[in-house]
């Protein structure tokens, strides 16, 4: 490997345009991109054509909830449809058998690395009963994997805000302690007072100067009602930008016409939507949402947890859900389902210097596809994925 003034060169790297290129990395960052030389350069790695993306973005995972790598649960269906509160309850009951939480965080997060993911943002649960536990090992957590993966912390009242007293000011102590976001649950349904509970959210928003990424399950006019609130708060604010509603099911569960409008609202606040096109709910239309200027970008959500037993890690294998479940055949389509895991997430998150350019980051991944469409098609197992120019995984197991 040449490493001359902390420099790596990789040659013959198939871009997405179909060319194949240079690539060089100089204290981490791409330095020159060039037309493939189509010769022998000693100490370089060659990716031999293998295609080159940008790191994934998981932009919506729960690390401290995960039983990835621990004991098979078997899911314990709710007595009624889709209930959130006897969901958090089933929760709660296997947390208190489960293994360690820094054990099962780690597992999930090797999981993600090895597939490609190197940007992450995790909501990590706060409320009356667990206190400030699980911010405190997550926390920890991020600082022993801060060399190979970003991680961004939200602060998430999983049993609600005003449901569960107290809670406002453990939300405040852990965006103390380190959290990078607040969030929410569901203000109207969950809360059943959706002021008191934005007042709160927002609130603590201002007052530290972070951004906010709110769970929302409600569908409906209901739902599409909350939205509509969180927007204008947004724009009252100055928080262009910096929000994000996750889930978001209602607007999956609307007229075309009240989509066209929600969209046109949502666009109009800067605010971002996250999905993950879960099996068995209505979910946010992305082709609809992106037409209108929507930043749609995606998680795994939860993975191998109480809420349901699926889950890989594979960001592009959400992007293949996503676009299967979306109606995307052509071409542009597959690549904008690809989008949503990249470069749209890259956005969600204000991640800087994302992306396969000069002065950017060289964290990225080199797989065996001809171009984006069959990448996310394919699903290609062999991967080399890169961070700061540093192989940190291959072929979905970490090796830094």
């Amino acid at each position: 490997m040449d490493c001359i003034l902390n420099q790596t060169r990789f040659l013959n790297a198939k871009l997405t345009d179909g060319s194949l290129a240079d690539l060089t990395v100089t204290d981490g960052r791409f330095s020159a991109i060039t037309p493939a030389a189509k010769s022998a350069m000693p100490g370089a790695i060659d990716l031999a054509g293998r295609l080159v993306l940008p790191a994934f973005v998981e932009g919506h995972i729960h690390l401290d909830t995960s039983f990835y790598g621990d004991a098979w649960r078997p899911h314990i269906p709710c007595t009624d449809g889709f209930d959130v509160r006897e969901r958090v309850a089933f929760q709660m009951r296997n947390l208190a058998e489960a293994a360690p939480m820094e054990e099962r965080a780690r597992n999930q997060l090797e999981l993600c690395v090895g597939q490609g993911s190197l940007a992450m943002r995790s909501h990590v649960m706060v409320d009356a009963a667990v206190g400030l536990k699980h911010v405190e090992c997550i926390l920890a957590v991020r600082e022993k994997y801060r060399e190979l993966i970003d991680i961004q912390l939200v602060a998430f009242p999983q049993s609600g805000i005003q449901s569960s007293p107290g809670t406002a000011e453990l939300l405040d102590e852990a965006l103390k302690l380190g959290c990078d976001l607040i969030g929410g649950l569901d203000p109207a349904s969950f809360d059943r007072d959706m002021k008191a509970h934005l007042d709160v959210v927002f609130g603590l928003a201002e007052k530290r100067g972070v951004g906010v990424d709110i769970h929302l399950h409600d569908g409906g006019t209901l739902g599409l009602f909350e939205i509509e609130e969180l927007c204008a708060r947004t724009k009252a604010l100055g928080m262009q930008g910096r929000v994000v509603v996750s889930h978001a099911y209602a607007l999956g569960d609307i007229s075309p016409e009240a989509l066209g409008k929600a969209g046109e609202t949502i666009a109009a606040a800067g605010v971002a939507i996250m999905t993950n096109a879960p099996g068995n709910h209505p979910f946010p239309p992305v082709a609809a949402l992106r037409k209108a200027g929507v930043t749609v970008f995606a998680g795994n959500d939860n993975i191998r947890d109480s809420w349901w037993p699926y889950g890989d890690g594979d960001m592009l294998n959400r992007a293949n859900m996503i676009g299967y479940r979306s109606g995307f055949y052509e071409d542009w389509e597959l690549e904008a389902a690809y989008d949503v895991v990249s470069h749209a997430g890259a956005k969600a998150l204000g991640l800087e210097g994302y992306g396969i350019a000069v002065g950017s980051k060289a964290d990225f991944l080199a797989l065996k596809a001809e171009h984006v469409p069959e990448a996310v098609v394919a699903l290609p197992k062999e991967r080399a994925v890169y961070r700061a120019g540093r192989e940190v995984a291959r072929d979905g197991r970490v090796v830094a």
